[in-house]
């Protein structure tokens, strides 16, 4: 079988509708299609029923996922076992939102490389959409994200529940939520919450999709915002930034995703090595 086929199929379920997969394939809607219908044809079967709200897998389109996520990912074993660094078994691929990298998997970096040195890391940044893609067609093998989705073949386990405090520079604390305030877009649940709690909010002057964009810009210009508690911890004790008094908190779960099979020792290590770096950050999550 073609596995540009299986890998059109996967980027349809990871995606939800078919012109979503073909804006993430950089191909047409048309070609997408067409790959869907030449993949039934082989299969003489039904994959998708699609409606208004996008696409639903057959019984049989989810019986033939597990298939197809196995056929891609031992194509990029494939890919991974021939082009390994002399002197390594193996290659790991772990991707995570930017904000989870600083402070939590640069520091499983180093650990995955004391418990597992001759497992060579590549490490990727990217948000929710292309990282659930990634993992679905098994280009990454683990995915630490906020805002996973559910998808057969995967396993979604709370890794850390961050606290988003709002941090302000010393002459902005007063401000607070004042003009220099920055919002920062920690997903859809934070942004419902924040609404609620500020309801006469005017709305920022700057925003960002990303907390490091946002920090930087208060630490050179002043300001405030809402980040992560152990990212700002060390700003905060040495004055840097200060707590602003009496603003809310918000809690934030973090995520880590990875095959419900993973089939490889490899794997399980580095989930191991995640845990005890969340555990060590004070807000690993067991539920």
């Amino acid at each position: 079988m073609d596995t540009e086929l299986a890998r059109t199929f996967l980027s349809v379920v990871a995606s939800g509708n078919f012109s979503n997969a073909a804006n993430g394939l950089n191909v047409t809607q048309s070609t997408v299609s067409a790959r869907i219908h030449a993949l039934e044809e082989l299969l003489g079967c039904r994959l998708f029923v699609r409606n208004k709200a996008g696409t639903t897998l057959t019984h049989a389109g989810r019986q033939f996922q597990k298939h197809a996520s196995i056929l891609v990912r031992t194509v990029e074993q494939a890919r991974h076992d021939i082009g390994v660094a002399r002197g390594f078994q193996a290659t790991l691929t772990v991707g995570g939102r930017f904000g989870l990298w600083d402070h939590l998997l640069l520091n499983w970096l180093p650990l995955m490389r004391e418990r597992a040195p001759d497992v060579s890391v590549r490490a990727e940044v990217g948000f929710e959409a292309e990282l659930m893609q990634g993992l679905v067609e098994g280009r990454i093998d683990i995915g630490v994200m906020y805002t996973p989705q559910s998808r057969p073949g995967l396993t979604v386990e709370p890794l850390l529940e961050e606290t988003l405090v709002l941090a302000a520079t010393p002459e902005g604390e007063r401000g607070g939520m004042g003009p220099g305030y920055v919002f920062i877009d920690w997903g859809p649940e934070f942004y419902a919450r924040h609404s609620v709690l500020f309801p006469d909010h005017p709305g920022p002057a700057i925003a960002a999709n990303i907390g490091w964009l946002g920090l930087q810009h208060i630490l050179s210009a002043g300001g405030s915002g809402y980040f992560p508690l152990r990212v700002v911890r060390g700003l905060l004790a040495e004055g840097t930034l200060v707590r602003v008094a009496g603003a809310p908190e918000f809690a934030l779960l973090a995520y880590m995703v990875y095959p419900a099979d993973p089939g490889s020792d490899i794997i399980a290590a580095a989930i191991g090595a995640m845990r005890d770096v969340a555990g060590a950050e004070g807000g690993r999550r067991t539920d």
